[in-house]
């Protein structure tokens, strides 16, 4: 059974930063894309993030120089430092993973296989 398990959410002053993390409960994690959405009130989950077994990446315009992700297949875990923060990068953030190991962005949602229960971040203006 693969579970995720995101921490690191928090309350920050906009132009602040944040770590998040997901540990992950599975064998063959390298194997594994990985992504982070977030969810707002009242608006739909949206891609904010994605890493490839091989470590490519590709994000959303809206956090493009602001976040980066990493991830160590030896620590079965990912990470995402956002830096610069905006009012309007409040959400819960949420963890996915996908069992595939080529070099497709996956960046719909509902492409992952595993979710975490998310963690909130909040940044006051």
């Amino acid at each position: 059974q693969v579970q995720l398990q995101e921490s690191g959410g928090g309350l920050v002053q906009a132009g602040g930063s944040l770590r998040l993390s997901c540990a992950a409960s599975i064998r063959t994690f390298s194997t594994y894309t990985l992504g982070w959405f977030r969810q707002a009130p009242g608006k739909e989950r949206e891609f904010v993030v994605v890493i490839t077994s091989s470590g490519s990446t590709y994000y959303a315009n809206s956090v493009k120089g602001r976040f980066a992700i990493s991830r160590d297949n030896a620590e079965n875990t990912v990470w995402l430092q956002m830096n610069n923060l905006k009012p309007e990068d409040t959400a819960v953030y949420y963890c996915a993973a996908k069992w595939y190991s080529g070099n497709y962005y996956y960046v719909r949602a509902r492409e992952y296989e595993y979710w975490g229960q998310g963690t909130q971040v909040t940044v006051s203006s």
